[in-house]
């Protein structure tokens, strides 16, 4: 998910080109109730470490956890630094065919401690997710996906939303070649302003460059834009860069770093290291 998501998430572009690799036996049969064997399945593909969403699907009938252990994240804005912490928010997927999934997104422990408005804690909201892959899932030099989304107001006064909030992601990656990749994203979401009044209509772009270094370790660097519609010069850049690990193939680490590039709604640095599960 963007910047703008609680949950922030991450994508399949630092992965190895293997998810771009030749086309596998036909797997239009299997769904949820007649899982895709294992020996079938995917090369493990991720929306985590960065904020470009992968295009590829999990596997119909598999189980996909995707975890932050921790995210810690500084803002610098009014002359004031503001904290904040993000304990172990997770996406869990679930492949319903071969070209769908649907994700269920959650912050267990949000903490956020502003010098102006003091220290706010508690539960996130949950966010429902639908990914549909257009092409590209099995085989080809390219993928493309619609990742429609929502989140609900379930989460504690403070650190969560109380209305619903929601829009649509369009994720795309192409290989480059040599263990090149890239990944280009736009997404359009509707998210209460920072005066609860009012939905603001948030356009997003992101372009993340990724690189297999070994068969284990990936790295990406990737930039970030987003901008509220109607409000002016209020646009957002971001960098960001990190690194992918496999201990398995059912088993992915992560790590990274987000630096806000002078603007001061954004965020200055977000330092984050999770994990990607497959079962």
């Amino acid at each position: 998910m963007p910047t703008t998501n609680a949950a922030a998430s991450a994508c399949a572009i630092v992965l190895s080109t293997a998810c771009l690799a030749q086309p596998l036996p036909d797997k239009s049969a299997y769904t949820i109730f007649n899982p895709t064997p294992r020996e079938l399945r995917r090369p493990l593909s991720a929306d985590r470490p960065d904020a470009t969403e992968s295009p590829y699907t999990v596997d119909a009938g598999a189980v996909q956890l995707e975890m932050s252990i921790a995210e810690h994240a500084l803002r610098e804005a009014g002359g004031r630094t503001a904290r904040s912490w993000a304990i172990a928010p997770l996406n869990l997927k679930i492949g319903l065919t071969n070209s769908a999934d649907v994700q269920f997104l959650f912050d267990p422990y949000l903490i956020e401690d502003d010098p102006q408005e003091g220290d706010r804690r508690g539960v996130g909201n949950l966010g429902l997710r639908f990914k549909v892959n257009l092409f590209g899932n099995d085989g080809g030099d390219a993928a493309l996906a619609l990742l429609p989304f929502v989140r609900f107001p379930t989460g504690d006064s403070g650190v969560a939303s109380d209305r619903v909030e929601g829009g649509l992601v369009v994720p795309f990656a192409v290989s480059l070649g040599e263990r090149w990749s890239l990944g280009l994203q736009v997404e359009v979401a509707f998210v209460r302003d920072g005066d609860n009044t009012k939905y603001d209509t948030v356009l997003s772009h992101t372009a993340a460059l990724g690189h297999e270094l070994t068969e284990r370790l990936g790295v990406f660097v990737e930039y970030i834009g987003e901008a509220a519609v109607g409000a002016g010069d209020d646009y957002s850049p971001s960098v960001a860069g990190g690194f992918t690990y496999a201990i398995s193939g059912d088993v992915q680490l992560d790590a990274g770093v987000v630096a806000g590039l002078d603007h001061p709604e954004t965020e200055s640095v977000r330092l984050f290291a999770g994990v990607t599960v497959r079962f």
